[in-house]
């Protein structure tokens, strides 16, 4: 009689924690989706902010017509994909386009003294920053995730139960991830 009840506790014991290594599992795979959900809400406000920015700079750069065509077509192809890979990859050459855009500024004095233009580039430093932010939450997210998936015991509940490893929002292009270099 003594043997069953240990068995019997030892049993239940068992599916106490796989279930609670489950509900650990579904933790982490919701806030990675909410890490994604923010990421998604600062690029649809940068999204929305490129075409005023656009807009302001046309006048005053009628000949730079190709980065400016190249930026909205980024844009459009960035609303339409859901892959993080993918969309990591279109975002992360919308960003250098934005970069490029910025710089040919300069060239244009009357462009830079414009309120409105430097109201729209104050806005769009504001987003990028929040964007990184999003990102490096979101990476966290998965992190943990991932290794919750890869970790013993968890692995044999994230097997039985299908969760699958997410991936990260990751910098594409090899030149922004170099340091870049200072000289005096």
């Amino acid at each position: 009689m003594v043997i069953w009840i240990i068995v019997f506790v030892v049993v239940l014991g068992g599916i106490l924690y796989a279930i609670l290594l489950y509900n650990k599992l579904v933790r982490n795979k919701n806030m990675v989706a909410e890490g994604w959900s923010g990421i998604e809400v600062q690029l649809k406000r940068r999204s929305n902010l490129i075409p005023n920015l656009i807009e302001t700079v046309k006048g005053y750069m009628a000949h730079e017509a190709g980065l400016l065509s190249e930026i909205v077509k980024l844009r459009s192809r960035s609303k339409e994909i859901r892959a993080v890979a993918e969309k990591s990859r279109i975002e992360s050459a919308l960003t250098r386009s934005l970069g490029d855009l910025l710089a040919l500024a300069e060239a244009y004095p009357d462009l830079k003294a414009s309120q409105n233009y430097l109201d729209l580039q104050d806005d769009l430093s504001q987003i990028e920053s929040e964007i990184q932010m999003a990102r490096r939450y979101y990476n966290g997210t998965v992190r943990n995730l991932n290794i919750s998936i890869e970790s013993f015991p968890n692995n044999l509940i994230a097997e039985r139960f299908r969760f699958e490893k997410a991936d990260f929002f990751e910098i594409e292009d090899a030149a922004e991830r170099e340091v870049p270099e200072v000289k005096f």
